[in-house]
Formats: C-alpha cells, structure tokens, sequence
C-alpha cells in the first residue's frame, strides 16, 4: 500500500504565509517545503527561493556567478 506523501496544495499555501517560515520577512526557509521556488507571500509578486532546499541556493549562487562574469565582461 502506498502512501502520499506529498503535501496537499492548501498545505504549501499555508507554508508560504506562515510567518515562522520566512527569516527577517524577507527570506524564505522551509525544510519541509521541497518546492525551490515557492510562491511569495503575496502570489501576484512571483516567487522566491526556499534557503532550505540546498539545489535552489546552488542554482542561486550559479546565476549570480553568471551575471558578475556577464558584468566583467561587458565592463571590458
């Protein structure tokens, strides 16, 4: 017998306007929350990054390296 283990969608919605879940208001971390970009508190502002979720920092840090070479390169 299988069990589902996924969390239902109002769940998510609740992990993402739950107050406990954001550092300082500003930054998202959830270990629970296995999305990489959840939606920001208020939906219509798009979406953030789960500092959880250690692919999504990766893929953060890997899009920042990519505009500071793009930077030095166009400065040059």
């Amino acid at each position: 017998m299988k069990y589902n283990n996924e969390p239902s969608e109002e769940e998510k919605n609740n992990w993402s306007q739950d107050p406990e879940n954001w550092v300082w208001g500003l930054f998202y971390y959830n270990p629970k929350d296995k999305r990489m970009f959840p939606p920001k508190r208020i939906k219509q502002m798009g979406w953030t990054i789960n500092f959880a979720n250690p692919n999504s920092v990766f893929l953060c840090v890997i899009m920042i390296l990519i505009l500071m070479i793009l930077c030095e390169s166009v400065q040059r």
